[in-house]
């Protein structure tokens, strides 16, 4: 039998809801440089050293299925597309920070 951090009232943890959403190997590392303004994928690829195409690609849907992040079309030349962070992500900043410190 497997336990889940719940409350008396059956809800998960609003903390762990909340790492769940940074998880995986690229997101937190997206994030990171989305939380200093728009990323391009070309950035997001030089950035992260040892990430592909298809594992950056998959990380960026998961942060804008969980609404963290907003994918915008920018198009002026040459036409391109930049992340951003969404008010969601802007929220929990201050959290990331906190975590980011204590290394």
């Amino acid at each position: 039998m497997t336990t889940e951090n719940t409350n008396r009232e059956g809800a998960v943890c609003p903390a762990e809801e909340t790492l769940k959403l940074l998880s995986g190997k690229w997101k937190p590392g997206i994030f990171r440089l989305a939380c200093d303004g728009p990323v391009r994928f070309s950035t997001l690829m030089r950035e992260l050293t040892g990430a592909n195409k298809q594992s950056i690609t998959s990380a960026l849907r998961e942060l804008e299925a969980d609404e963290l992040l907003v994918k915008t079309i920018v198009r002026e030349k040459p036409l391109h597309i930049e992340y951003h962070l969404s008010q969601k992500g802007e929220a929990i900043v201050p959290i990331f920070r906190q975590l980011e410190s204590l290394k």
